[in-house]
Order: C-alpha cells, then structure tokens, then sequence
C-alpha cells in the first residue's frame, strides 16, 4: 500500500518531482517569460501568457529548490522578471492578466491572479531571491486597497484595466487561493496581518457556508455575499454549482491555518476531515475511477471530466489528516488515489502530468491543450513528505534530496 511515510514512495515522488521541474525548464522563453508545452514538451508559442501560469512558476520552482533540487534559479528569476516587466501594470498599478509578447492581450485585475503574485513573492523571498520583498509590499498594498472587503473579510474579484468595476461577482476560488498565498506570506515575513486576513477568509466559507451546504463549498456569490445558484460562465475557471477539488484545497488550508495559530480550535481537525470525505465520497467516479470535475448543489455528478488537479488535491489532503490522526480509510484512499495518478496522469516517459483523460482514461486536450501547470502535482509529490501541516519553507529543506 502507497503511503507517505513508504520509502519506495517517498523515492518514487522526488524521482517525479525532479522529473517534472527537468520537464518544465524548455518552458523558458528566450524572449521572456514562459510557454505553454505541449504533452511532449515542445513550446507553444502562440498560447497568450496568464499571470497565474507565471507565479505558479516561479513558486513551484521556489519549492525545488528548498527540497534541493539543482538549477532553480533560472526559472525562478525569469518569472520574477517577467511579472516586473511585463504583468506589472506601470499605468494603472497592479498585475495584467494576460501578455501575448510585449502586449497587453487581457488586461483584467484579478483577484485571483494578484494572490499567486503574493504566493510568487513569499515562495522567492524563502529562497533569498533579491527582489521578492519588493513584490511583496507590492502586491500586497494593491491587494489591500483594491479587492479586500474589510467589513467581509473578503476579497471582491475583479477589475477593468484601469480598475474600473465590469462586474459584482463574488467567488470563493480567488479567496481560497487568497487564503493559501496569505499564509504562505506570514510564513515568509511573519507578518500577521496576513494570518488575520485568512482566518477571516476560512471563518466565513468554513464556519458558515460549508455547515449550511452540507459540508459542500458553492463557488458564486453575489456583491452581497449571498450564493448564486445560477451563476455558470467559464467552464474552466468558473463552472456552475461546487467544485470538490476546492474542497480539499481548503480542507488541507483549514489544516494549515489551525497549526499555524496554536491549534486553538479544537473542531478544526474534524470539520477539514469531514469537508474532505463530502467531497471524496461526491466525486469519486465508482465506475471509471477518479474524480469528477463538479458537482450540482446536492453532491450530483455534473461535468463528469476528470482532471488531474482534483487528484492532486485529494492527495495532498489525506497526507496531511494522516500527518494527525491517521485512520484505515485514510490510508486507503491515499493509495487508492496514487494508483488512479501513476497509472492515468503521471506522464513517467517525458515527466509532467497529463492534465486530462477520457472516458476510458487516455490522455485528451478537451479543455487543456498540452500541459499547462507544474504546480498542482509537484505540491503533490513534495508536501506530503514533509514532516508538518504548515511551515513548509523550512520543511521542505529536510528533503534535500
């Protein structure tokens, strides 16, 4: 059985991490910033470049090089200076989400694309890089001052380039992933205004929406904060009704969070455990294995794709109830997930991740064209080895591989 603590695995995973981060590096663009790859590592060069794409690189690289894998730098300093000269909006303040060479190809500020600029700097300042506090003051003012709500304790989405509002959308996946860079970032400073701000965020969605929805996360709300049922618009970034890979997310953040802060809350270990197993016992597909992508508001099948990162995800969700209070079924759905992985996604011929399968589960490009992401698996491998729920800059070093 696949379990964390397993020599065999730990050294199957840091071979897939090093085969990952040695895949990735033909994404530098001598012209700047990153391509997209393709399934067998060739640069897609007419693919726009999104602020996301660039800070999770910069951060995934970050985390190699804590756990000592060889020749980080370069990457993590191409995208350091690719969010200076080409994301940073030197007119209006803030990050452009989308570049196409030297133009502006969407420029939307978003919410979600500002919190993994906080995650890009956090991650570099852990590694000493020379010009990450300056991001970080940076983006945390216009974090602050543009998209948090401090009578919410919130962040809002979404702004025209030159901030003007376009809409009132709400959504829990930018404060999800708000809630990630913001620990990352008292992590790194120790700063605890940033702690403040994510048990703001975690009280809200895990202390009153989850309980209300039968431990299931909505996605939409409204400028109000109420929950609209009827929101569908992107189905990658904005699917309708709830997204179990969400729910691991915060699951595991709750975790985070909780440690961080003493582990004052006693509930806080059985609320994540039982976010985790409503989106497990949802999502899992009994017939073709994985998880399906969303779910409608009563835990129904909606968009039944499967997608790596919910597994990833799961993954690193179960190590860490594991890394608590580890139970049998914990155990089995750690390696039961694992086996679904090594054998659909783990790309162990060329390194990476196929992001999707089809029915009989074979690799497609029905929403993803090649492989756009190293950040959901690399977390994959890495997090669960390390020997804590938080603090994962100084225990990443204790790999060193």
């Amino acid at each position: 059985m696949i379990r964390p603590e397993d020599p065999d695995h730990r050294a199957w995973a840091l071979m897939d991490a090093a085969r990952q981060l040695d895949f990735f590096r033909a994404s530098l663009n001598p012209a700047g910033g990153f391509f997209q790859l393709g399934h067998d590592g060739s640069p897609l060069p007419d693919r726009p470049q999104e602020l996301h794409a660039t800070t999770r690189m910069v951060h995934s690289y970050a985390l190699g090089k804590l756990a000592g894998f060889a020749d980080c730098d370069e990457m993590i300093d191409a995208g350091m200076r690719y969010l200076a000269s080409h994301h940073r909006d030197k007119t209006h303040g803030g990050y452009v989400w989308g570049m196409t060479g030297d133009t502006v190809s969407d420029g939307r500020k978003l919410a979600y694309g500002h919190v993994f600029v906080l995650l890009a700097g956090s991650s570099a300042l852990a590694v000493g890089h020379p010009d990450a506090r300056a991001l970080i003051d940076d983006v945390t003012e216009v974090l602050e001052n543009r998209f948090w709500e401090p009578d919410n304790g919130r962040f809002c989405d979404e702004f025209n380039r030159d901030w003007t509002p376009f809409s009132t959308y709400r959504g829990m996946n930018a404060n999800m992933h708000g809630v990630e860079a913001l620990l990352a970032a008292h992590e790194a400073t120790g700063a605890d205004r940033y702690l403040h701000m994510a048990g703001r965020i975690l009280d809200f969605f895990l202390g009153e929406v989850a309980p209300q929805e039968g431990n299931r996360l909505p996605e939409h709300y409204r400028a109000d904060w109420s929950i609209d049922r009827a929101y569908s618009e992107d189905p990658m970034f904005r699917p309708p009704g709830t997204t179990p890979g969400h729910s691991f997310e915060m699951a595991r953040l709750l975790l985070q969070y909780w440690d961080m802060t003493g582990r004052g809350d006693d509930t806080a270990p059985a609320r994540a455990r039982a976010l985790a197993y409503r989106a497990l016992q949802d999502a899992w597909d009994e017939a073709r294995g994985g998880l399906v992508y969303t779910l409608d508001f009563d835990g129904t099948p909606h968009i039944t794709d499967r997608y790596w990162w919910p597994v990833t995800e799961a993954i690193g969700t179960l190590a860490a109830l594991m890394k608590l209070d580890a139970t049998k079924e914990d155990a089995v759905w750690f390696d039961r997930l694992w086996r679904f992985a090594q054998a659909h996604f783990v790309d162990t011929a060329r390194g990476g991740w196929f992001p999707e399968i089809d029915e009989p589960g074979l690799p497609t490009e029905r929403q993803f064209i090649g492989k756009p992401d190293i950040y959901h698996a690399l977390q994959a491998d890495l997090l669960p080895l390390t020997s804590g729920l938080s603090g994962y800059y100084t225990t990443l070093k204790e790999l060193r591989v």
